[in-house]
């Protein structure tokens, strides 16, 4: 099982490294569902973090359709960030149809100039995930897919999420869908059998008292490190 927990300045992601996350993702704005991150906090966390880091590429909230000038911030943060040891990029694009914006998404992922990407929350508000999750496979680039499985708490659609880690087959044959919003550390365990999910990501879960811009809460992590790998005693 794969653990990634969001960080918001260099001392959470020092506490997710130091309390078992495998993985970390960057982001700003979390009340917003992630931004774009400050370029010194990217620098300070990629420098010194043990564990890979994923940063958000995301310029506003408004939307997932974005306009020309959108795209140049997004396409200039990422030439920026490419001069740091970065485990992948996060992003996602749509078009008013609500359909994956191919010719922007190709264009993001020439940016991005063989470091990896995950496809973000944007696949949730697709018109049909399956759809849009075959549609991402065609892109080696792509190797995650961050979904709630269409709803605001994953937890109510478990159905839908088994039926995408069933469509991505072995592990390393298509993106991996990693399973994120709503998670606790006292449902993690039930989810990831009911869904046979590989892999989970976790923000206000593993934050005191469950707010989502508060310090990570080391006994919660514990807590879901526990629920993940109960054989570890």
């Amino acid at each position: 099982m794969l653990l990634e927990v969001i960080a918001l300045t260099p001392e959470d992601a020092r506490q997710a490294a130091a309390s078992g996350a495998d993985r970390i993702e960057l982001v700003s704005v979390i009340e917003e569902g992630g931004l774009t991150p400050a370029l010194q906090f990217a620098e300070e966390i990629t420098a010194e973090s043990a564990i890979p880091v994923h940063v958000m590429i995301r310029p506003h909230s408004r939307s997932f359709r974005y306009s020309e000038e959108d795209m140049e911030l997004m396409l200039g943060s990422m030439k920026e960030l490419r001069r740091f040891r970065l485990g992948a990029f996060v992003l996602g694009v749509l078009t008013a149809e609500r359909t994956v914006d191919e010719e922007k998404l190709k264009r993001l992922l020439d940016a991005a100039d063989g470091v990896p990407v995950t496809f973000h929350r944007a696949f949730d508000e697709a018109r049909n995930l399956e759809e849009a999750y075959e549609t991402l496979a065609k892109h080696p680039l792509i190797r995650t897919v961050l979904t709630s499985g269409g709803m605001p708490s994953v937890l109510d659609a478990q159905h839908q999420i088994a039926k995408l880690v069933r469509l991505s087959g072995s592990p390393g044959s298509a993106p991996e869908v990693l399973a994120g919003s709503g998670l606790t550390p006292e449902t993690v365990a039930d989810f990831v059998r009911r869904t046979g999910v590989r892999a989970v990501h976790f923000g206000s879960g593993v934050r005191q008292n469950g707010k989502a811009a508060a310090p990570i809460d080391p006994l919660r992590m514990a807590a879901v490190l526990a629920a993940l790998h109960p054989e570890v005693k």
